[in-house]
């Protein structure tokens, strides 16, 4: 079942193309990450799926709806940009959320102290929003995005500010929003955390989709990782063909093969000019998908030729 979709969209601010010709399919009790650099498209796509803003062409769904403003309060959506409103005090913003998104005063109530009990700020419940630092603020947003108990979550950074243990909170409380049946979808520069919790990804760059689908299948169609521990020369590794890219911290290597290299062909010729202590192969990860994706758009933004302009 179809959750949320956008079907050959584009979006403009001006002379600037945000979005262009976007598809995106967002199946119901899935994890979606919504990957790519700065500048990339994804909080315009957000605002799009969210109905914030209209698409110039093509056509955006949610829900069964049309129109996600039809839906809007089956919708819960934290933005990267922080809104807290400082002079109330915890409770009172969350329970404001609630009555914004059609809860009775009693259920706003009873869901804001649960949600604060359980995000560590019930002791703080009766003090003003702007005495919360950073990582505590956006605890306090992500309690307000789902005091309502929305079906589609729209999570834009939700890992900004957090330390270890919060993003380990919000961590699982992706992972039990998933459980319960609810659709989430995430958009978030920290790779391991996407590779960790979302079951399928699509990759942005330049307001178009660069990649789209499950996540370990994106990861294992992109060539392998080997790591290697080791003592010797480690421009040895520079030396070899079919290694894309060398991550080297001195003693320990992450290569990145090339699709089609055979890891044991590497190992048996690096064992001829270093000492070899480890050599694991592993799947590679979606940080390297990501960088090897955008470089390769850059370079083929590079190689387009250049539209002239002039009338």
């Amino acid at each position: 079942m179809v959750a949320a979709q956008l079907s050959n969209v584009s979006k403009s601010y001006g002379a600037v193309q945000a979005v262009d010709d976007l598809s995106l399919r967002i199946d119901s009790g899935r994890v979606f990450g919504l990957l790519g650099p700065n500048g990339a498209g994804k909080t315009t796509t957000i605002r799009l799926l969210m109905g914030i803003l209209r698409p110039d062409r093509g056509s955006v769904s949610a829900l069964g709806a049309g129109d996600p403003i039809e839906v809007k309060q089956r919708l819960g959506y934290l933005p990267e940009e922080k809104g807290l409103y400082k002079k109330m005090r915890l409770v009172e913003f969350v329970v404001y959320f609630g009555r914004l998104n059609g809860l009775s005063k009693a259920d706003a109530s009873k869901r804001s102290e649960d949600l604060l009990e359980r995000f560590g700020l019930a002791h703080r419940r009766h003090d003003k929003c702007d005495s919360l630092s950073k990582g505590l603020g956006q605890k306090l947003q992500i309690v307000a995005t789902l005091v309502h108990d929305p079906e589609l979550v729209v999570l834009d950074e939700p890992f900004s500010g957090l330390d270890p243990v919060n993003v380990e909170l919000v961590r699982e409380t992706i992972l039990d929003l998933k459980t319960s049946g609810r659709t989430v979808v995430l958009s978030t520069h920290v790779m391991e955390q996407a590779e960790q919790i979302c079951d399928a990804i699509a990759l942005i760059n330049r307001g178009r989709v660069v990649i789209e689908g499950a996540t370990e299948a994106i990861r294992g169609g992109r060539g392998d990782t080997v790591t290697v521990e080791y003592s010797g020369d480690g421009s040895a590794f520079h030396q070899l063909d079919g290694i894309l890219r060398v991550n080297n911290s001195g003693q320990r290597a992450e290569l990145h093969l090339d699709e089609g290299v055979d890891p044991q062909l590497i190992l048996r010729m690096l064992v001829e000019r270093i000492t070899i202590h480890r050599f694991d192969t592993l799947s590679t990860s979606l940080h390297e998908v990501f960088v090897r994706s955008v470089a390769e758009g850059h370079e083929h933004a590079r190689a387009e030729p250049r539209q002239d302009t002039a009338p």
